[in-house]
């Protein structure tokens, strides 16, 4: 009989108490029985070594690279196998399972790969050569799921899997994540009723009040974790339980539910992570860690806007004062580092950041670009903007000058991925690609303005053409994530200082768990050229020319000369200086006077 850690079961117990009361008891001897399931469980050997600096995901949908007469995953795979292999060491593959709307996220059948995208064995192919990332859709599915439909029929279970709700109920205090109405009306056999659809009315929310719902999600989570997944992304998890009255977000129940899963996880999977989508102001988006209990990682959702905010604005004062005032995540958790997905740029993670004026601002300037601002409606019935739906290429455009556009984009995404955490790049950020307003016309929504879909031969065509700006992004990212990769300094546990070099200049420092690496990462956030003090720099990287090795700049690609007793970063350059702690030389210079530093 397989042993069962006396402690981590005690603690699910304790969960499911506070979750479920008197029934506690029943359902633990429910969970002990399903150990095993899909060989989930067997043979674990407890970890906590979820991550290092070559841990890098690549967010894509499972039809982002299309050909004829293949289906999409296959494609997929090839691509990833021929193109990305190095740069990245896990795929978070969108939605692939059967759905209705929102481009899968109203889930159908959690258990079946949508036929267009392919097969569960496309799956376990791609994941035979990359670590797998797959969505759980946990507070809604799709009105026209079976359990749904079982609902509106009265067949148990499903008939207690989603929330009655009488529409005279004062619902004002609800937080509303879009405009459209919160309950939308059904005819059931019994008779009609009104459930409760927080995004849209086919993604009908689910009532895991009920623990039949908590187990038909194990039994999926279990089924995940067979076909290769390595990081499980709770989607959209910080309204899942409903209780009138209150906010309806990050009830006390919703953060029990997340730690219970990270116990079962644990119990069974242990190598693997969670990861919570809650895209909220700060302090309420990392109150998902815990003390260590719940997720292992949650998304820095305060980058994207910030760092957009900083590099349009040429000043980065607000990011800088942010990334001072970020706390060390607790041990055993971290950050997960983006500036662009399959959704918009969340701007309620600014704030308390950037004052309300600016804030205007940086919405002005994404209507400029061709972008589009989402709402959200507050309790007095009124609309806020809630989230800007633009290419993140887009957005950093300069319409006169499309090459220091494509430049600054690139210093954007350094900027991402040298942070402490582990960084997530869209795949439109391989390429640059700018808004897709052809497929908001035919789509008929805003997020479909950075979601194109590539035709393989399409795509081939410009990442093999020299002079294409696509090919220049694309060598440009896959070289930076090869690079970051190869240096501990990277690692999402390894420290970061970030230095005040003032406004124009947004600059830290990582130094590997073992003090062997330290590097300085420095980016210029303007299009002028940008002076710094080699004194500074010789400071802040305790660098003694007189014995230490030669500075390097580690990142290729972007001049970056010494002359005399300054170094000029060019516009929106970004650099990783660096040197071997552990060597002793006596070279004259950092540099040779005026040359090019990169690789010296």
């Amino acid at each position: 009989m397989k042993y069962i850690p006396q402690e981590r079961m005690e603690s699910i117990r304790k969960r499911l108490v506070r979750l479920y009361g008197e029934r506690a008891a029943d359902l633990l001897e429910r969970l002990r029985s399903i150990i095993g399931r899909y060989g989930v469980g067997h043979d674990v050997m407890p970890t906590t070594d979820w991550w290092n600096e070559k841990d890098i995901v690549l967010i894509t949908y499972a039809d982002m690279v299309q050909h004829k007469d293949e289906r999409p995953l296959a494609t997929l795979r090839r691509f990833l196998d021929e193109r990305l292999k190095g740069a990245f060491k896990t795929v978070h593959i969108l939605p692939f399972t059967t759905w209705s709307s929102d481009d899968g996220f109203s889930v159908i059948d959690y258990r079946e790969v949508a036929p267009e995208y392919g097969r569960w064995e496309d799956i376990e192919a791609l994941g035979s050569g990359f670590q797998l990332m797959f969505d759980l859709v946990l507070n809604h599915c799709s009105s026209k799921s079976p359990w749904f439909q079982d609902f509106v029929s009265g067949i148990e279970p499903a008939s207690k899997y989603f929330i009655e709700t009488d529409p005279s109920e004062d619902l004002s205090a609800v937080t509303r994540p879009r405009p459209w109405p919160l309950l939308t009306k059904v005819e059931r056999l019994q008779g009609d009723t009104h459930v409760w659809t927080t995004f849209s009315e086919d993604q009908v929310d689910l009532n895991w009040r009920n623990p039949d719902l908590l187990f038909e999600f194990i039994d999926i989570l279990f089924l995940y974790l067979s076909k290769g997944m390595s990081i499980v992304r709770l989607d959209a998890v910080a309204f899942l339980w409903k209780e009138i009255g209150t906010s309806c977000i990050h009830l006390p129940e919703t953060h029990e539910v997340v730690k219970l899963l990270r116990d079962i996880i644990g119990l069974v999977a242990p190598q693997a992570v969670i990861l919570t989508e809650t895209n909220v102001p700060h302090e309420e988006n990392i109150s998902y860690l815990g003390h260590g209990d719940e997720a292992h990682m949650v998304y820095q959702f305060s980058l994207p806007p910030l760092l957009l905010y900083s590099l349009l604005k040429g000043d980065c004062q607000y990011m800088r004062q942010w990334a001072q005032d970020l706390p060390a995540p607790a041990e055993q958790t971290t950050f997960f580092n983006f500036t662009a997905s399959h959704d918009g740029i969340g701007i309620r993670p600014l704030q308390g950041l950037v004052p309300d004026g600016e804030l205007n601002w940086l919405i002005q300037e994404v209507r400029r670009r061709e972008g589009f601002v989402s709402t959200r409606r507050l309790a007095d019935g009124s609309e806020s903007p809630y989230e800007l739906n633009i290419s993140y290429s887009s957005a950093l455009s300069i319409a006169d000058d499309a090459t220091l556009g494509f430049r600054r984009f690139l210093c954007s995404q350094a900027v991402a991925v040298s942070m402490r955490g582990v960084p997530g790049v869209y795949f439109h950020s391989l390429t640059a690609t700018l808004n897709d307003l052809y497929g908001v016309q035919v789509q008929g929504h805003q997020r479909a303005v950075n979601r194109k879909k590539w035709v393989e031969s399409e795509l081939l065509q410009l990442l093999d053409d020299p002079n294409s700006q696509n090919n220049f992004v694309f060598h440009a990212m896959t070289t930076l994530l090869r690079r970051r990769a190869s240096h501990l300094a990277f690692h999402p546990d390894a420290d970061q200082n970030v230095i005040d070099f003032g406004n124009e200049l947004f600059a830290f420092t990582r130094e590997s768990l073992d003090s062997s690496q330290r590097i300085l990462c420095l980016f210029n956030m303007t299009a002028e050229k940008v002076p710094i003090d080699l004194e500074l720099i010789q400071e802040v990287l305790a660098w003694n020319p007189k014995r230490h090795s030669r500075l390097r700049n580690l990142l290729a690609g972007f001049g970056m000369a010494q002359q005399g007793h300054t170094c000029l970063l060019l516009p929106y350059q970004a650099s990783w200086l660096a040197y071997d702690l552990n060597s002793v030389s006596q070279p004259t210079h950092i540099l040779d006077a005026g040359k090019d530093v990169i690789g010296v």
